[in-house]
């Protein structure tokens, strides 16, 4: 089976700047080594990695848990459906936590 690594990484890019996140902030939110991280992005190794590892990428990144391992066999990323509802939720979430902590900060009540 062949395995596509730079579309891997291509999406992985693509998904960082379309959520202005770093790759620091990935390997904190997905739980996977900032090295291995890297060389995903700048696919600098092609070895065979851990489907939990594409999967925590995946689901740190706003995708289904699968989506990259989907795209390592070489499907699409417009043929992979996304979550969206998911990911407004979870910012939805971050948003009313950040609102918090500022009213906190300037003894608003909320």
């Amino acid at each position: 089976m062949s395995q596509d690594w730079p579309a891997v990484g291509a999406a992985i890019r693509a998904r960082l700047d379309d959520r202005g996140m770093t790759m620091t902030e990935l390997a904190t939110r997905s739980g996977v080594s900032l090295t291995t991280v890297r060389e995903l992005v700048h696919v600098l190794n092609e070895r065979r990695r851990q489907p939990r590892t594409l999967a925590s990428l995946s689901s740190a990144l706003d995708w289904p848990a699968d989506h990259l391992g989907a795209v390592l066999r070489g499907r699409s990323t417009d043929d992979i459906p996304t979550d969206d509802l998911a990911a407004i939720r979870r910012d939805l979430r971050d948003l009313r936590h950040r609102v918090e902590a500022l009213e906190r900060e300037n003894g608003t009540p909320s």
